[in-house]
């Protein structure tokens, strides 16, 4: 009997029942075949040797889609970890999934990995994989995995296997000689991994907890192309290269002290920068009909309680006590805004309005988890909220994502967009929650935007769109946030007068274009390897001195830039001028301008342009012009 399968693009094929996956991709073409790595069938991921035995539809996986990348490192670990039970006796094993460009694996072993471990481990790694052994799915009950797990003494798999239900059929993949714990699907064999890389050695409590015994994780990647992988480790030696807390450090913008871990120091330099980016965002905002307000760092429990974040956010918060009245230090600053909002009363005739925050908030986070400016515990979230009618809610939400586009398109930024729908922990009915989510959609669709779906990724007070910047090495970073929210304006009551003359509730957008300025930084510094363009740049013009008789001409041009809203500094020094040059050039300063004796004479200025070296004598306003339009058009 034949069976209907529906395939991505859309067209039905018929095939015998019990037609493996495999089969059909062969079918398909002999090119999918040599590619596909795994498929989803009815909506499940399955291996290709899964038989097809009813109508179904069927998407297969190659590593040019995310849901194969994935798999592919899934598949890369396992044999990571039949490697590690080669080569170290006694080790037990974690768990090991694929993350984002690539895939790690939890050990728990007598002694530590050295670095000299990962040659060994890679190049047991390669001969297993030219073994070619299958992956063989096995399905047992949970007392049957419990049985195997325990008489090879893999207490953390049994803890995971304790975690399921009784009457739980759990899957396992065995490869030769090793066998894990595993929901799948993988690769047909371990011979179609090609390229195999091991990065890096960390600790990792088991299961995240510091309560729970520290694991020794193996981080790796892995391409079906060498070209691939030769790609990736250049763009991981680039990032090491444009590593903000370096160049943080580098070029005197920012610190991390030891008084203060997770909170950032800046600068003179860094504040320069920072404050560049504050004075565009308020120049953006104002144009686009925002008011700027402040409120608090601090709010009473009484207010977090009703905003939700008592219930839904508290493990994140810092607390305090005032007059014996219990505090906390604000994670968020919604509720800030709303308390503005709500403290005068609003007609239809009002709305939409606009209310934007350079706010400082505060969240708790692991000691392990802070990473220089990008994972810190005090930020800036360049917050605004947008309270509005329901008939404004598209064109609002329309008008942000024209804004954030305007953002990104001065930083040379490409983005992506993602909708994330309705968290398991959250707030309001699941008729309030579709509303919202199909009301992003209308906006994101109207604008003709390509978007993919993070289910289940929602703040818990409403879903939210994503923008994901990607920098000039090709990473990601998710920045700017829109998210629609019923749930707010219902639990503090917030009111407007119809054109009824009765009281209807209005609702709430909550935004970030930056997200936060702290971590924006950090991403600039990366994206631009520390050599911002000119109206970023902290110092804009460098005046070398070949003599001490420059210093009078230099000092003189100082103080015409400064008048011509032009950031310079002088370096005096009595060094040779090739060295200034030098430290110039590692400073990442736009320009410098070399004043000897003929342009003392003259004067004029030889200027140097940051990536271009020489460009001759030109005459001083001639130069005061040229940066000050680069500064205005933020070339």
């Amino acid at each position: 009997m034949a069976v209907k399968v529906i395939l991505k693009d859309g067209s039905v094929k018929d095939y015998p029942r019990g037609t493996t996956v495999m089969d059909i991709t062969r079918n398909i073409s002999e090119g999918l075949a040599r590619n596909a790595l795994g498929a989803k069938l009815n909506g499940k991921k399955v291996d290709l040797s899964t038989p097809v035995n009813e109508d179904s539809t069927l998407e297969i996986f190659t590593f040019d889609s995310e849901e194969g990348r994935d798999l592919y490192r899934h598949s890369t670990a396992h044999i990571m970890a039949q490697a590690v039970g080669h080569l170290f006796p006694g080790v037990r094993f974690g768990i090991g999934p694929a993350i984002s460009e690539g895939f790690y694996y939890d050990f728990d072993v007598p002694e530590n990995f050295s670095p000299e471990d990962m040659a060994r481990i890679e190049e047991e790694m390669e001969r297993i994989i030219k073994e070619d052994l299958p992956f063989e799915r096995i399905e047992v009950s949970r007392q049957e995995a419990l049985k195997m797990f325990e008489a090879s003494g893999e207490k953390y798999k049994v803890e995971l296997i304790n975690d399921l239900p009784e009457d739980a059929v759990i899957s396992c993949y065995r490869q030769g000689d090793f066998i894990d714990l595993c929901a799948g699907p993988h690769v047909p064999s371990t011979g179609k991994i090609k390229s195999a890389k091991l990065l890096s050695l960390a600790g990792a409590y088991w299961r995240g907890s510091e309560k729970n015994k520290m694991l020794q994780r193996i981080y790796g990647t892995s391409f079906p192309k060498k070209s691939l992988l030769d790609e990736y480790i250049f763009r991981i030696e680039e990032a090491k290269k444009r590593d903000h807390r370096k160049l943080g450090t580098e070029l005197d913008l920012f610190s991390m002290q030891d008084e203060g871990p997770g909170f950032p120091f800046f600068h003179p330099k860094g504040m320069i920068l920072r404050n560049e980016l504050e004075s565009f965002w308020r120049e953006e905002h104002k144009r686009a009909g925002y008011d700027e307000i402040r409120t608090p760092v601090i709010l009473n429990r009484a207010m977090w309680e009703q905003s939700g974040h008592w219930d839904h956010y508290r493990e994140n918060m810092y607390f305090t006590k005032i007059d014996d009245i219990d505090f906390a230090v604000k994670p968020m600053n919604c509720p800030g805004s709303i308390l503005i909002y709500r403290s005068k009363l609003h007609s239809y005739r009002d709305l939409p309005i606009r209310m934007a925050e350079l706010g400082l908030v505060h969240r708790h986070e692991l000691s392990g988890a802070l990473h220089g400016l990008m994972r810190v515990r005090c930020f800036t979230q360049d917050d605004a909220h947008i309270f509005m009618l329901p008939s404004q809610i598209t064109e609002e939400i329309i008008g942000v994502i024209d804004l954030i586009d305007r953002f990104y398109k001065v930083f040379g930024f490409e983005y992506h967009v993602e909708l994330s729908t309705k968290p398991e922990k959250s707030m309001g009915s699941d008729e309030i929650w579709d509303m919202a989510t199909e009301a992003l959609k209308k906006a994101i669709e109207a604008r003709g935007m390509e978007y993919k779906i993070n289910e289940g990724d929602g703040a818990f007070y409403g879903p939210k769109i994503d923008f994901h910047l990607r920098d000039c090495i090709g990473r990601t970073w998710q920045c700017g946030t829109i998210q629609l929210d019923f749930q707010m304006p219902e639990k503090f009551a917030l009111n407007y007068i119809g054109e009824d003359g009765q009281k209807h509730r209005p609702v709430m957008i909550h935004r970030v274009v930056f997200g936060s300025i702290e971590r924006f930084i950090g991403i600039l510094i990366e994206h631009f390897a520390g050599a911002f363009p000119a109206w970023l740049a902290p110092v804009q013009v460098k005046l070398l001195t070949v003599t001490d008789r420059g210093l009078d001409y230099a000092e003189e041009i100082r103080k015409a830039m400064l008048q011509n809203g032009i950031r310079p500094e002088v370096d005096g020094r009595n060094e040779k001028i090739g060295y200034k040059i030098r430290e110039a050039q590692m400073e990442k300063v736009p320009y410098m301008l070399v004043i000897g004796d003929r342009e003392v004479e003259n004067k004029t200025v030889a200027v140097r342009k940051r990536g271009e070296g020489d460009k001759g004598a030109v005459d001083l306003q001639e130069f005061i012009e040229t940066v000050q339009e680069d500064i205005r058009l933020k070339r």
